[in-house]
C-alpha cells in the first residue's frame, strides 16, 4: 500500500512542485510503525535524495529521536508537501492541498498510534488556527491517533533557545506510549473441576 502511494507520489504532477523538483520525497519507515513524524516540505538535501531529513535538520531529528528512546528504522517520517519548494519557502495552501490526499491515504496505511507533526504547517492540518507556542508538547486525541504538536527541529537551528525546548517536548513521548500501549486482557476465569456423580 505505502509502496503504490509512493509511486504515484513520484510521478505526480498535481502542482508545478512536480515539475521543478529533482526527486520526490515520499517519505520512509516501516509500513506499521507506533509513531509516524510529519515535517513540513523537503529542502535542498532532500531533493537530491528523494528522501526525508536528511540534512542539518535530519541530523537534530535523529539526536530528537534518541532522546525519545527511538531509532529512524522505528518510525515513519514524511512531510505535508512531498516535492521541495523553490528556495526552500514555505509551501503554498494549494501545493499543501495537492498533497493532501496523500498524506491521508499513508496515514490511513499506517494506521499510527501518535502522530507528531513538526512545524506549523503539519501542526495547522490538525489544529487549524492554532499557535505552536501554546500547544506544542501536549498531545491530543484526533481520530484514532494521538497527535504531538511539536516545533520543526530547524527552528532550533534558527533560534538554539528552541534546542531544549524540542528535547524536552520529544522526551515525553516514552511515558505517552506506554500510556497507549494496548493492555493485554485478562485471562479467563478458570473453574475448578466438576466431580462426575456416576453412582
Amino acid at each position: 500500500m505505502l509502496e503504490a502511494i509512493a509511486e504515484e507520489i513520484c510521478a505526480c504532477q498535481r502542482c508545478p512542485l512536480g515539475r521543478g523538483r529533482l526527486k520526490a520525497v515520499p517519505g520512509d519507515g516501516p509500513a506499521h510503525p507506533k509513531v509516524m513524524l510529519i515535517g513540513e516540505a523537503p529542502g535542498h538535501h532532500e531533493n537530491q535524495q528523494g528522501r526525508p531529513f536528511v540534512g542539518p535538520a535530519g541530523q537534530f531529528l535523529s539526536e530528537l529521536l534518541a532522546a525519545a528512546r527511538l531509532r529512524r528504522e522505528d518510525v515513519f517520517i514524511t512531510n505535508i508537501v512531498k516535492c521541495r519548494p523553490p528556495g526552500n519557502r514555505d509551501p503554498q495552501p494549494e501545493e499543501i492541498e495537492a498533497c493532501g490526499d496523500f498524506l491521508s491515504r499513508q496515514i490511513a496505511a499506517i494506521r499510527p498510534q501518535m502522530i507528531v507533526t513538526l512545524g506549523r504547517y503539519s501542526l495547522g492540518r490538525f489544529f487549524p488556527g492554532q499557535a505552536i507556542s501554546r500547544i506544542h508538547g501536549q498531545p491530543s486525541t484526533v481520530g484514532t491517533a494521538t497527535v504531538f504538536p511539536m516545533y520543526h527541529p530547524a527552528a532550533a537551528l534558527h533560534q538554539p533557545t528552541l534546542r531544549k525546548t524540542l528535547l524536552d517536548d520529544m522526551a515525553k513521548l516514552p511515558g505517552i506510549l506506554a500510556l497507549l500501549e494496548p493492555r493485554p486482557a485478562p485471562p479467563p476465569p478458570v473453574e475448578p473441576p466438576r466431580q462426575l456423580n456416576l453412582f
